[in-house]
């Protein structure tokens, strides 16, 4: 058996941040799951649907592993990238970093981990390895998910190698910090006026905060999209406050992050945006909860409801991002 000595196997909220959190921590940097989330600017809206897709996802951040990019870019940390198509070559490129004695992080899909609770496809979770044998690996995951978990190699092989939405090519990563002492107090302004500025002027049109008008507009008729109400309205608001999003699809995490932000920048502004998103947070768990409602009754009143909330959430994220970018 190898195992990476001194990994602090913390689980936490979201699955990227999880294991962002194990690399770094094991490196020197140790950093709240909101501060890694923000510096790496991982809010965003989506309001995806298409022909394919039984019923529309809303997405609370960023694509997946955007988020590690952003925080490597932003902090000058050294981010090393490895995929492959071989299988061989996917385990021989864990194995190494493994045996070298350090955790690597790893982009897989969900629905093959034995010890998953939802099975589900998944092709954006995120995970840290950190020791394996002859039959098993051993994983950080999510809090929710155990934290410390193992599976077998062979349900690992067939996470990685999963295609589909979202999925990479058996891809694992490693972080390394800069020589230099790394000053990330002073990187916080920059990524919140980055993510503000990809909120309200995104590259592509269905995202950001245009995106949370058209739920407001969509959402009302959900249950005429829907096969079995009572199972698919609840499901969908369970992954907004459940499935690994910190609750409020995303928007504790972003709410906390400005909040210790605002013990280390004395500005107006921030502290504006600070009390919008505390706000935005609530309205987005009412939001849930009334999705579950509709699904649970039938009524189409409580979707009524939560496209009325989605309009003034649509209010007031914009006005937060706004007093955001003037930082």
């Amino acid at each position: 058996m190898t195992i990476v000595k001194d990994v602090e196997a913390r689980g936490t909220q979201h699955c990227e941040t999880t294991a962002l959190g194990v690399l770094l921590r094991h490196e020197g940097l140790d950093l709240s799951e909101p501060m890694l989330f923000g510096l790496g600017s991982g809010l965003s809206f989506v309001y995806w649907d298409s022909k394919s897709m039984p019923f529309p996802f809303l997405g609370g951040r960023v694509k997946p592993f955007e988020l590690t990019r952003n925080l490597a870019a932003r902090l000058g940390l050294t981010l090393h990238v490895a995929e492959t198509t071989s299988p061989r070559k996917a385990w021989d490129d864990v194995a190494a970093v493994v045996d070298a004695g350090r955790p690597v992080g790893l982009q897989l899909d969900s629905h093959h981990l034995e010890y998953f609770g939802s099975k589900v496809h998944f092709g954006g979770h995120v995970v840290a390895m950190y020791g394996y044998d002859d039959h098993d690996v051993h994983l950080v995951d999510t809090a929710q998910q155990g934290g410390a978990v193992r599976t077998s190699r062979a349900s690992l092989a067939a996470a990685r190698a999963e295609r589909g939405p979202m999925t990479a090519r058996n891809r694992s990563f490693t972080i390394t910090l800069p020589e230099h002492e790394l000053h990330w107090r002073t990187r916080v302004v920059p990524a919140i006026r980055a993510c503000a500025d990809a909120f309200l002027t995104p590259p592509i049109a269905n995202l950001g905060h245009r995106d949370i008008g058209k739920a407001a507009k969509l959402v009302p008729t959900w249950l005429s999209r829907v096969a079995d109400p009572r199972h698919d309205l609840p499901q969908a608001a369970l992954l907004m406050e459940k499935a690994g999003t910190g609750g409020a699809l995303f928007r504790n995490l972003y709410r906390d992050f400005l909040g210790e932000c605002a013990d280390l920048v004395d500005d107006t502004h921030l502290r504006t945006g600070h009390k919008l998103y505390t706000e935005a947070a609530t309205l987005w768990t009412d939001v849930a909860t009334l999705i579950t409602k509709a699904g649970e009754t039938g009524d189409p009143g409580h979707l009524d409801q939560a496209g009325v909330l989605l309009h003034e959430l649509s209010r007031v994220e914009t006005d937060a991002m706004q007093a955001l970018r003037r930082l």
